[in-house]
């Protein structure tokens, strides 16, 4: 199957891109000029020059296709170097279906988010309309909502390595954020998910929120990846309402470690149940323990 992905050269496109190509199937990205050194087994890959503003560009990629992936997401928006939430989780997304459909490439997977709504955050918002505009047409959707992902990431940001970078690298005590509620899940068991949706039918017109096996605490998270790299952290408490004080005024800048919006979206929760992941790999979700997380031992190693 010839797979169109928009969003294959981040953290979980680079592991699609992969799990695709093992899987048997042949990937038609989209990638932005300069980025293509980012992109996984390239030479393997039909490859588009663009962006997702460009319907041109998106209708190249779309060409032969049998069915597209969208995983285009920001955590943060960028306004000024015209980096949105609307661009790229809703008129993106808009653009891709109306090509979809003019060119008849039915068979579509959103990657969106757990805890979307209207009203909400700008990236709930953005989020949540995009899959309202996807479940509106006769396309045959699949619509996926993980809890935070972590996994190896070769270096580049993602949940885990946040947590030890701003929490438990630094020489002082972790802040931990009572009523904090996650259920990360693993990066492999996301793309799996994909990937078999894929040639599924029983998936179609369906959404599935994705969690790993437990519901864990903030504290409980920075203690796992403490304890994969070996250290001990001490904590001081602190409420996410303070926290959400100082982001009005200083999440502007760049060493911030969140926005208002995202310690808003921190304190709503973030938890699945784990049968789902399992209905769909067809294994347990793993763990966020030190066994999975060993991949940060090489991160530690570097200081």
């Amino acid at each position: 199957m010839r797979v169109a992905i928009f969003g294959a050269t981040g953290f979980v496109g680079n592991y699609l891109v992969r799990a695709l190509l093992a899987a048997g199937h042949e990937p038609s990205v989209l990638v932005r000029p300069g980025s293509e050194k980012k992109l996984a087994q390239a030479e393997r890959c039909r490859v588009t020059s663009g962006d997702i503003g460009s319907v041109d560009a998106i209708r190249k990629t779309l060409q032969g296709c049998d069915a597209v992936i969208y995983n285009i997401g920001l955590l943060k928006e960028f306004p000024r170097r015209g980096i949105t939430f609307e661009e790229a989780h809703f008129t993106g997304v808009q653009r891709v279906i109306e090509a979809a459909q003019d060119i008849g490439v039915r068979r579509f997977l959103l990657m969106s988010a757990n805890g979307v709504r209207q009203p909400g955050t700008p990236y709930q918002e953005t989020k949540f309309r995009a899959e309202e505009l996807l479940r509106a047409t006769n396309l045959d959707w699949t619509i996926f909502q993980p809890s935070v992902i972590f996994g190896d990431s070769g270096g580049t940001q993602e949940f885990s390595h946040q947590l030890y970078n701003e929490l438990v690298k630094p020489p002082v005590p972790a802040v931990s954020f009572p009523g904090v509620e996650m259920s990360p899940v693993f990066i492999d068991d996301v793309v799996d998910a994909f990937v078999n949706a894929l040639a599924d039918p029983s998936t179609v017109s369906k959404t599935y929120a994705l969690g790993g096996p437990e519901v864990l605490s903030w504290k409980q998270m920075v203690e796992r990846v403490a304890a994969a790299v070996g250290r001990d952290k001490w904590f001081v408490t602190m409420p996410l309402g303070l926290m959400k004080i100082g982001a009005t005024f200083f999440d502007w800048l760049p060493f911030f470690p969140a926005t208002r919006d995202q310690l808003t979206m921190l304190e709503e929760g973030n938890t699945a149940d784990p049968s789902i992941v399992e209905s769909l790999t067809g294994r347990p979700a793993a763990a966020f323990d030190p066994e999975n997380l060993a991949y940060l031992e090489a991160l530690s190693a570097r200081k």
